[in-house]
C-alpha cells in the first residue's frame, strides 16, 4: 500500500467533510484503548499491592497456633487451654515433606531506646535461626541470628526497618550498637529491611528479633513457644500435610482428635494462589471489558466508512471512469479507516499512561504500569482493528461500477 502526499491531502479533506462523525468514531476507539490501557495499568498495580501485604513470606508456608480445645477428652474437660512446646518441632521433624521448621515467640507493646530516642508500641520477637527461611529479612548490615546465639543465649538482636528510621540516623550503620528493651540492653547485629505487612506473631518492620532462647529465659517461657512455622519442599503442598501436622500435635497434646479448633493452621501458600486466581480473574474481566469496547469502536469505524462511501458514490464511479484501479480505490479507503483508528487509539494509549503516572505520583505507588511489550500489543491489536473495520467498506468501494453511479447521480 503506496502513500504519497497525495493520498495524505485527501484523506484528510474527506474527514474534515465528515466531521462530526469522524469525532464521534475517533472518540468510540480513544475511550476503547485508554479503558484498556487504564484497566490493565491498575490491576497491574493492586495485583502487585497485594502481592506486597505477602511480601517476604515464603509463599509455600504455613503456620501452627494452639487454640483451647472444644471437645472434652480422656478426663479433660472442653475449654482446657494448652501450649505448644519445643519439642514438638522435633515431633514434626518426623514428617518427610517438611523442609524447613522455626518457632516464634512475641511480645507487644515494648518501648525500644537507643541513647535519647525511643521507638513505642514494638515488638519483641523471639525466634530461632531458621525463621530466616520462613520470612525473608534483607538483611543490609550485619547478619540474622545463628544456632550460637540460641545455644549461648546470646542477648543480641535484629532491627526492623522502622525501628531503624526512629532511633538512627539515615545510612548509620546499627551494628555494635545497643538498645534497651524492659531494661535489658540488647547487642544489634543486624537490620532487616523487609517491609512486607504479612503480620506473623509481629511485624516485622516495627520489631527487634531476639534469639528464642534468650526470651524464654528472661520472660520464663519455659519450653513454651507461640507459634511453629513451617515451609514445604519442592512438589509438596501445605495442604497435603495439614492433618498430619494436627494428628502429631493432638497426640502429643491430648487433643481428641475430632476437635476442629484446638490446632489452628494458617496455609499461606493458599493465600498466595486464591489472590493470583482473583488478580487472573479481574485480569480476564478487564480484557473482555477493553476488547470489546475496541471491537465496538471498530465497529463504529466501520459503519462510518461504510456511510462515506455511500455519500461518495458517484465521485468514485468517476474516478473509476477516467481510470482509477479497484486497488487505488482499496488503498484510499483502507488509509482513512487507518487513519481515524490509529490517531485516536494512539491518543488514547497515550492519555492512559499518562493518566497512570499522575496516580503514581499522587499515590506514591509505582506498579501502576502497563509493560512495554503489552503496549506493543495493544498497538498491534488496534492495527489489526483497523484493517478489518476498513475492509468492508473498501470492498464495497471496488464494487461500484461507473454506468451505476452515473445513474445514481
Amino acid at each position: 500500500m503506496r502513500i504519497d502526499r497525495d493520498n495524505i491531502e485527501e484523506i484528510l479533506i474527506t474527514i474534515s467533510r465528515n466531521k462530526t462523525r469522524s469525532l464521534l468514531t475517533a472518540f468510540g476507539v480513544f475511550w476503547g484503548i485508554f479503558m484498556l490501557v487504564f484497566m490493565l495499568g491498575g490491576g497491574h498495580g493492586m495485583k502487585k499491592i497485594m502481592m506486597n501485604e505477602l511480601s517476604g513470606v515464603a509463599n509455600n508456608s504455613g503456620f501452627v497456633i494452639s487454640n483451647r480445645t472444644t471437645v472434652p477428652y480422656k478426663g479433660f474437660r472442653k475449654g482446657r487451654g494448652w501450649d505448644l512446646e519445643m519439642k514438638d518441632l522435633e515431633a514434626l521433624r518426623q514428617i518427610p515433606e517438611l523442609e524447613v521448621i522455626a518457632a516464634n515467640n512475641s511480645r507487644w507493646g515494648k518501648t525500644i531506646i537507643y541513647e535519647e530516642k525511643k521507638y513505642t508500641d514494638g515488638t519483641l520477637r523471639g525466634l530461632t535461626p531458621s525463621f530466616e527461611m520462613i520470612e525473608d529479612q534483607h538483611i543490609k548490615y550485619g547478619r540474622f541470628l545463628n544456632d550460637v546465639d540460641i545455644r549461648e543465649e546470646r542477648k543480641v538482636c535484629v532491627i526492623g526497618k522502622e525501628v531503624y528510621q526512629r532511633l538512627f540516623e539515615d545510612g548509620e550503620d546499627p551494628c555494635g550498637h545497643y538498645v534497651q528493651v524492659d531494661g535489658v540492653y540488647y547487642k544489634v547485629i543486624g537490620l532487616s529491611m523487609t517491609d512486607g505487612n504479612f503480620n506473623i506473631n509481629g511485624s516485622p518492620p516495627e520489631s527487634i528479633a531476639i534469639p528464642l532462647s534468650t526470651m524464654q529465659r528472661l520472660y520464663n517461657y519455659g519450653n513454651r513457644i507461640e507459634l511453629i512455622a513451617f515451609t514445604m519442599k519442592p512438589g509438596a503442598h501445605v495442604k497435603d500435610v495439614e492433618p498430619k501436622i494436627q494428628q502429631i500435635i493432638k497426640e502429643r497434646h491430648l487433643i481428641a482428635p475430632d476437635d476442629k479448633q484446638a490446632v489452628l493452621t494458617i496455609n499461606a501458600e493458599t493465600l498466595f494462589k486464591m489472590i493470583d486466581d482473583l488478580m487472573g480473574g479481574i485480569e480476564v474481566l478487564i480484557w473482555m471489558v477493553g476488547l470489546g469496547t475496541l471491537f465496538a469502536g471498530a465497529i463504529g469505524v466501520s459503519n462510518i466508512m461504510m456511510v462515506t462511501v455511500k455519500e461518495r458514490t458517484t465521485e468514485i464511479g468517476i474516478r473509476r471512469a477516467i481510470g482509477a484501479r479497484p486497488r487505488d480505490i482499496l488503498q484510499q479507503i483502507m488509509l482513512e479507516s487507518i487513519t481515524i483508528t490509529c490517531v485516536a487509539g494512539m491518543a488514547g494509549i497515550c492519555f492512559g499512561v499518562g493518566l497512570l503516572d499522575l496516580l503514581e505520583k499522587a499515590t506514591g505507588e509505582t506498579d501502576l504500569q502497563v509493560s512495554f511489550w503489552l503496549a506493543i500489543g495493544t498497538c498491534f491489536i488496534l492495527l489489526t482493528l483497523s484493517i478489518l473495520a476498513g475492509l468492508a467498506p473498501a470492498f464495497r468501494a471496488m464494487a461500484i461500477k461507473p454506468i451505476d453511479a452515473i445513474r445514481d447521480e
